[in-house]
């Protein structure tokens, strides 16, 4: 049944734990979009720098403590957010992620509508006993989303095939490609501080991602010897932090660089000559997005999401396959050794990130989900578009009007909408 909203637009509670890397800049995106939209948005998450950029723009950042892991804590976070959700009176809950996902599924139990997100299921992630306790709860807590929303048709076909029932919607991941747009390599390399010493001419490889086991950064260690056997002169930068920081650090040679944390990566994909992710698990990973916005070429490893995010040509260069140190060593060397193959597979990368992933169109597709839940709601009055549909319609108008006045040939380039693919999957296991 689905709630007209002809009156005030809905409330809308976004769910997220953790709170850092792809899925904090996903809910960012969101957020900002439905705030311009008009949507009245609350976040509710633990304490982070994410926490202050959401409330700089506008939104309702209310404190959720919470762990990043299931475990004992798990009743008492289960009744916060319960409190919480009470106060807040969303008439829409999108969790993001495994254990938001659960906590969230938990304090409302279907009775007000609720999106689920995985952003990669939470089964692998993990080994044993704890998989298998993972992908049960999974399998009992679909029946509690109105919508579980994947990010690449792979994703969901990874759910499906693990016997989790639901009603299903894809929606590509996209990113900003006025702020992950191309730039003079040396010119950005001369500005960032950890290459300082390295010759500006160095092949450069850099790896941007949370240092953990999904991201398999070990993997791209064990492959660099072989790379840095037959050039010498190249170097690897790792931005990004986590737990497998020291790990890491302990066993890299002095190729290696880490750059740690940063608040914006563009620069680092700017710099790069090619940008790796030898991830061990996907649902879709923004990283690579983001470099083929900056026009890097990329290399990933054929993980879920991985061949939906490249332009169909890239997969016998790009792709391979993960926890293989000796193909990542091969492809990476390859490409590093061919400046006019890079430069046109960055163009092409370019090129697909405009038509495909642009976040603007994903923020539409999320909108159209909400819609097909609650009805429709008035939008935001843009030019005298202001009428009682959905936000998807005024903001294309507006993005339409923005692409005739941008710079160059590159900004009237037509983006299309990414449209939603809904499916209804009813097979248990």
């Amino acid at each position: 049944m689905h709630v007209s909203h002809a009156g005030p637009r809905p409330r809308i509670l976004h769910l997220t734990q953790p709170v850092d890397g792809g899925v904090a800049r996903v809910v960012t995106d969101l957020v900002r979009a439905q705030l311009g939209d008009g949507l009245e948005v609350t976040v509710g998450c633990p304490d982070s720098a994410l926490t202050a950029q959401l409330g700089a723009l506008g939104a309702h950042v209310r404190h959720w403590a919470a762990s990043r892991s299931p475990g004992p804590s798990l009743v008492g976070e289960v009744r916060r957010l319960a409190r919480l959700i009470d106060e807040v009176r969303p008439d829409l809950v999108h969790a993001h992620s495994a254990k938001a996902g659960l906590a969230g599924r938990l304090a409302v139990r279907g009775r007000i509508p609720t999106v689920f997100q995985p952003h990669a299921w939470s089964f692998e992630a993990v080994g044993g006993v704890t998989a298998g306790l993972a992908l049960k709860w999974e399998r009992w807590g679909a029946r509690w989303a109105a919508r579980v929303l994947c990010v690449s048709e792979a994703e969901r076909a990874t759910g499906v095939r693990a016997g989790i029932a639901g009603r299903w919607t894809v929606v590509p991941n996209g990113i900003d490609p006025e702020h992950f747009r191309p730039a003079p390599a040396d010119t950005v390399r001369a500005g960032l501080a950890p290459l300082a010493g390295i010759h500006p001419a160095a092949p450069l490889a850099v790896c941007v991602g949370r240092l953990c086991r999904q991201k398999g950064q070990d993997v791209l260690l064990r492959a660099w010897d072989t790379v840095a056997r037959r050039l010498p002169e190249a170097r690897l930068v790792l931005v990004g932090d986590g737990p497998d920081r020291d790990r890491l650090r302990e066993s890299a040679p002095r190729s290696v660089l880490f750059a740690g944390a940063v608040a914006d990566a563009s620069p680092w994909y700017q710099a790069a000559d090619l940008v790796v992710l030898p991830s061990r698990w996907e649902g879709m990973a923004l990283a690579p997005l983001e470099a083929m916005g900056c026009g890097r070429a990329v290399l990933v490893t054929d993980v879920d999401g991985a061949r939906e995010s490249l332009p169909p040509s890239f997969a016998a260069r790009c792709l391979v396959p993960p926890e293989n140190p000796t193909a990542l060593a091969g492809a990476v060397t390859e490409l590093l050794l061919d400046p006019l193959l890079r430069e046109s597979l960055g163009n092409q990368a370019r090129h697909h990130v405009l038509s495909t992933h642009d976040v603007r169109h994903t923020a539409e597709a999320v909108a159209d989900v909400y819609r097909d839940l609650l009805g429709t709601w008035p939008t935001t009055d843009r030019a005298g578009l202001s009428r009682a549909v959905g936000p998807a319609m005024a903001r294309s108008a507006e993005h339409g009007r923005q692409l005739d006045t941008g710079r160059g040939a590159e900004a009237n380039q037509t983006t299309p909408r990414v449209e939603p693919t809904e499916h209804r999957e009813s097979n248990h296991s």
